[in-house]
């Protein structure tokens, strides 16, 4: 939101510069993101001085250009070669010295420079009116008032405009402040408690009055949920012309194009007191009838920028006897407004339902500065008062006689909001106790009237406008930002509280997870619950008859919540990769969300996307893709952090796997992994290889809440490792090895490793070679060799026994 410090002072006389006012802004919770210089005329007209022409002679080279000698001042006469007609010699003229930087009309800087002009010398530039900015003139210099001094800046002579504009990141909640009026109302608060009590100057509408009633119009609401209150009078026998420059100086320091006298009253008076105002022309009116009503489904409107639109039931639209001429709050219709031909107004004040312009707005994909006001809740008192002041503004600058009573629809009034505020709660919250009398004068300084007051606490009345203050909290917050967040003391003493927090909770084992995958180079992601209803042509698993649809979607791209956590992880893959980042390492604590049958339903995930090198480049190692083998032991490093060792293994289901594998217990899927398609990969444009693991986490947490830890002293006794090279059939797997090892020593036999495979030369046909490894240790004494030889002996036994293995 803009504010324009000169708009601003004409409510509160203030003597501050920009700056100190932006600080004072920010400590009241309107922050100032920024301040910009405004200048009517870009560059200020800064040296353009007021010179004399003394002569004026042919140029000796160029028929159509004159040699001057111009007094500009200061000291002897400068030689200024001018191509104009009129110039002449005793003018008074503006006059560019040289270094001015003067401006084209797109805005593009140029410097006066001294050169020569068919070989004379020239000192300066003689300007015509377009090259200042001060008109659209260009058939000849422009001649000033004789009795203008000799020297004196032009910028003296014309009336330039010179502000600062304040860029406010206004909250949604404050509606209040969305305008000059409401943040001098604001200011004024933040004043009074630095001891300076200016007063606001509220514009007068007391001159107020009808001339006649000659061109009344009937007004009728039809739903006065949607509009509360509606008010509108009739103005005659007006000129539509250019605004006068005072006006249009404010429209363009905030950064709006004026228009014509009418159309800048309104967004005038919009952007004074915060109460949109729309001016229909009486012409366009048929049957002098407006209708404040709804429309069937489907109902044709062109708007404003020529766009027809088709409207819904619940749309609010202004309406004439025959046609609807507005979406009301939002958007004006094609043929309805104020145009040169314009001779009669309507001119409308209105509260609407917040929630009504909201969805329309959104419905039709259009935000006004009236809408953006009517969403947010615009103060109901006002409506009559800002009709009244842009009706004198109107005549002020277009003419015209008031020609019908103002008509105010207002059934049920909006009332003010009943609060009481205890002062125990008060100093709780703000963590310091407030003098009551302070507590008091702040709210009245906000326009909170004090009802009563008691030992314990204060009861209030809060204005209508401040629709975001309605609870106790609300007030306390009040009083806390004018009273100074900075001047809230605080101690030195730090207080802590001990939570019991069960071990197994979600957000203890995702910290737990979350340590492990940062150790392991894992990055992790926060991506968009909402997503495109595209992505389930991409799997035949997902139904689009399980998506969960919003009602009121941003955009198409996030019109749906996911069914699936892959997608949204592709994405990032795909945004990183187009920024070169080709080595990644991603995991994501999310939901999916499904709307089934009888039931919606929300799964919690632990999602795992890598893609390309698995470590950095190294002079000490080579760079390695990562693979399924890799993605398979970080899933396994996860289930044995939370205790889940014993899980069995099954080919995945998941069809968005080329390759994959699901890890169960019992018959719950406890985790999907493997390769991603490379048609699903397509679909995001992404060429290398993709890893990918989907967590149950809701079934993660409740097994990990069942595994029982057992504890175990350190062993005191040196464990023993033995090796054997077997030569085995093809077919064998090591899983038969480990399982028929264990079998053979239970007790004393504490692992089984493969460190060594061998298929080729010197091996018979469909033979290969497994190097094992066995580690035994006795927990209670060192073993003898004894004792190690009779195990390994019975190891060679069953090996030999059972899967016809033989010792290399």
């Amino acid at each position: 939101m803009k504010i324009s410090y000169n708009w601003l002072k004409q409510f509160i006389n203030l003597d501050w510069d920009a700056e100190k006012t932006g600080e004072l802004l920010t400590d009241l919770g309107l922050e100032v993101e920024g301040i910009e210089s405004y200048q009517s005329i870009k560059g200020g007209l800064e040296g353009v001085i007021v010179g004399q022409v003394l002569s004026c002679t042919k140029h000796p080279n160029a028929d159509k250009l004159n040699v001057t000698k111009v007094d500009i001042g200061l000291g002897d006469p400068v030689q200024i070669v001018c191509g104009a007609p009129n110039v002449a010699s005793g003018q008074k003229v503006p006059v560019a010295t040289i270094g001015t930087k003067l401006y084209d009309k797109d805005g593009n800087e140029w410097t006066i420079k001294k050169g020569k002009i068919r070989g004379e010398e020239s000192h300066g530039m003689i300007c015509a009116e377009d090259e200042l900015g001060l008109g659209n003139g260009h058939d000849g210099i422009m001649v000033l008032n004789a009795d203008v001094a000799v020297g004196k800046n032009v910028s003296d002579i014309f009336d330039i405009e010179n502000d600062h504009v304040f860029e406010i990141g206004l909250t949604p909640n404050r509606a209040d402040a969305m305008s000059h009026w409401g943040t001098a109302r604001d200011l004024k608060a933040g004043l009074q408690q630095k001891d300076r009590n200016i007063e606001l100057i509220t514009p007068s509408v007391s001159n107020f009055r009808v001339e006649n009633r000659l061109n009344k119009i009937d007004i009728s609401v039809e739903n006065s949920d949607l509009a509360p209150r509606y008010c509108g009078l009739t103005i005659s026998d007006i000129k539509i012309a250019e605004s006068p420059s005072w006006l249009q100086h404010r429209l363009k320091a905030i950064g709006i194009t004026p228009k014509n006298n009418v159309v800048d009253v309104t967004n005038y008076v919009l952007h004074e007191l915060g109460q949109p105002l729309h001016a229909f022309d009486m012409q366009q009116i048929e049957g002098n009838k407006i209708e404040v009503k709804t429309l069937s489904s489907g109902t044709k409107f062109t708007t404003l920028d020529e766009t027809e639109r088709e409207l819904h039931q619940d749309d609010l639209m202004i309406c004439d006897a025959v046609k609807p001429l507005c979406i009301a709050g939002v958007f004006g219709g094609l043929n309805s407004g104020v145009s040169e031909k314009t001779t009669s107004i309507f001119l409308e004040s209105a509260y609407f339902n917040p929630v009504s312009i909201r969805k329309t707005a959104k419905r039709h994909n259009l935000n006004t500065d009236a809408s953006f006001r009517f969403e947010r809740g615009i103060d109901p008192n006002i409506t009559e008062y800002a009709l009244k002041r842009a009706a004198l503004l109107i005549q002020e600058i277009a003419g015209g006689n008031i020609s019908s009573e103002i008509t105010d629809l207002y059934p049920k009034k909006i009332e003010d909001f009943q609060v009481f505020l205890s002062f125990e709660n008060a100093t709780k919250l703000i963590g310091e106790e407030l003098p009551q009398e302070t507590i008091k004068r702040i709210l009245a300084s906000l326009d909170i009237k004090v009802n009563s007051v008691t030992e314990t606490g204060i009861g209030l009345t809060i204005p209508s406008y401040r629709n975001d203050v309605q609870r106790e909290a609300d007030v306390i917050e009040e009083v806390l930002r004018v009273y100074g967040y900075n001047n809230i003391g605080f101690t030195q003493k730090l207080n802590a509280s001990i939570a019991n927090i069960d071990k197994f909770s979600d957000h203890t084992l995702q910290n737990t997870i979350s340590n492990q995958l940062v150790g392991q180079g894992f990055n992790e992601t926060m991506t968009n619950s909402l997503t495109t209803a595209n992505y389930i042509d991409l799997s035949e698993q997902l139904d689009i008859k399980n998506n969960i649809e919003m009602l009121n979607p941003l955009s198409n791209d996030l019109a749906v919540l996911r069914q699936s956590m892959l997608f949204s992880g592709l994405e990032t893959i795909s945004y990183n990769i187009n920024r070169k980042r080709t080595d990644l390492k991603l995991y994501e604590f999310g939901k999916t969300y499904h709307n089934y049958t009888k039931e919606r339903i929300e799964n919690k995930h632990l999602s795992l996307i890598v893609s390309g090198n698995n470590h950095q480049e190294s002079w000490l190692e080579r760079q390695k893709n990562s693979d399924f083998f890799y993605i398979k032991g970080i899933v396994l490093s996860i289930l044995e952090r939370l205790g889940l060792n014993k899980t069995q293994t099954a080919p995945t289901k998941n069809d968005l796997f080329s390759e994959g594998v699901s890890l169960r217990i019992g018959k719950t899927n406890i985790v999907d992994f493997g390769i991603v398609k490379k048609s699903v990969l397509k679909h995001f444009s992404i060429t290398q290889e993709v890893l990918y693991a989907d967590f149950n986490w809701d079934a993660v947490i409740e097994f990990a809440k069942r595994n029982k830890v057992k504890f175990s002293e350190i062993p005191k006794f040196p464990e023993v490792r033995r090796d054997f090279a077997l030569l085995l059939d093809d077919s064998i797997k090591f899983e038969e090895i480990h399982t028929i090892a264990k079998q053979t020593e239970k007790q004393l036999l504490k692992n089984v490793n493969l460190f060594d495979v061998y298929q080729g030369d010197n091996l018979p046909k469909g033979k290969k070679s497994y190097a094992v490894s066995f580690t035994i240790q006795d927990n209670k004494k060192t073993l003898t060799d004894k004792q190690i030889d009779k195990i390994m002996n019975k190891l060679q036994h069953n090996f030999e026994n059972k899967l016809g293995a033989e010792l290399r």
